[in-house]
């Protein structure tokens, strides 16, 4: 081998696999991992637009993906390679946003909902319950403008993919009259939350129960109302200079021992219905609703879609919010 191994240039969530794994890979393809992260779908968005990046593999939320595929940033895995494939419960495949999974295939799944002190609050069931005039409880926010007005659109009643900019007004209007409740806009709600400066972080369901086998204060709660549910997904960059590569270590991703380490370290779903029918998966992880929801649930929650043109109300809408508010 040359002095020079292969180097996999990788664009992920932050705490999104455990370390061991990349090690791993490095081992058994005698390669190099470049391993950097990002915190909201916005961010990605934004990088992969400024300029050459050296990136093969980036994991966009479902719909990401359509738009960097629409985008001309993607290029077709070729499924043939994937073995592991096989592994996949289909629930999470051939989805709206990339029919026949032409561009991505699933990583992680999980929900958007609120995380708590329960000491401090008690049990709580809704999204009314942390939105309400009687609530004096500091509240932390994630910034990222679709996931946060979808969840305000369906607590209002509405569907979080919605192009009418009258319902997306209202959202924005209703999160402007919780400045006083908002104690920021943060990728790191949860890391508020197990300081106590919040007692409510509106965060993505395996953030907050990393920090719950810390602290048993907390607790993590899909509303009654609804909420959102999103796929995180491997996607191959056309500019990718290690194509062939990158196709192992997505079938090496795939493979279940491999999977179920992967959610065991970051406390969501696995996409991988071998892992989860072998009990793979750590029992407890398991049976927390709060990762696999019941059924009842799990027909509540909605994916957020591309939703075109529409996207600029939503960033104009986010825009506002974030400046009226002012808690950055």
């Amino acid at each position: 081998m040359s002095n020079h191994p292969l180097v996999l240039n990788i664009y992920n969530w932050s705490s999104y696999i455990d370390p061991e794994i990349l090690q791993e890979f490095e081992k058994r393809y005698q390669v190099k991992i470049s391993y950097e992260t990002f915190d909201t779908n916005d961010e990605l968005y934004k990088k992969l637009h400024q300029a050459n990046t050296k990136y093969d593999l980036v994991f966009p939320s479902d719909y990401m993906v359509s738009i960097l595929a629409k985008e001309g940033y993607l290029q077709p895995i070729n499924l043939t390679k994937i073995v592991n494939l096989k592994h996949i419960n289909p629930k999470f495949l051939n989805q709206d946003f990339d029919i026949n999974n032409q561009y991505s295939l699933p990583y992680q799944w999980g929900t958007m909902g609120i995380g708590y002190n329960i000491e401090k609050i008690g049990k709580i069931k809704t999204w009314s319950e942390i939105f309400n005039s009687h609530s004096k409880n500091k509240i932390a926010l994630v910034n990222e403008s679709r996931s946060m007005l979808g969840v305000i659109l369906i607590y209002l009643g509405y569907n979080p993919n919605t192009s009418n900019s009258d319902e997306i007004a209202q959202a924005k209007n209703f999160l402007i009259r919780q400045k006083d409740l908002i104690e920021s806009f943060s990728e790191k709600g949860e890391i508020l939350l197990n300081q106590g400066i919040v007692a409510l972080a509106v965060a993505w369901n395996g953030d907050i129960l990393k920090y719950q086998t810390k602290n048993p204060n907390l607790d993590y709660v899909i509303p009654q109302e609804g909420s959102l549910i999103w796929i995180d997904n491997i996607t191959l960059l056309k500019t990718s200079p290690h194509k062939a590569l990158a196709e192992k270590f997505i079938n090496f991703v795939f493979e279940p021992e491999i999977s179920a380490k992967i959610a065991n370290h970051t406390k969501y779903g696995s996409p991988n219905q071998t892992s989860v029918n072998k009990k793979l998966i750590n029992l407890e992880d398991l049976n927390n609703p709060g990762i696999y929801p019941s059924p009842e649930i799990f027909n509540r929650l909605t994916y957020l879609k591309d939703v075109g043109e529409a996207t600029k109300l939503y960033d104009q809408a986010w825009q506002e919010v974030l400046i009226k508010v002012g808690k950055l």
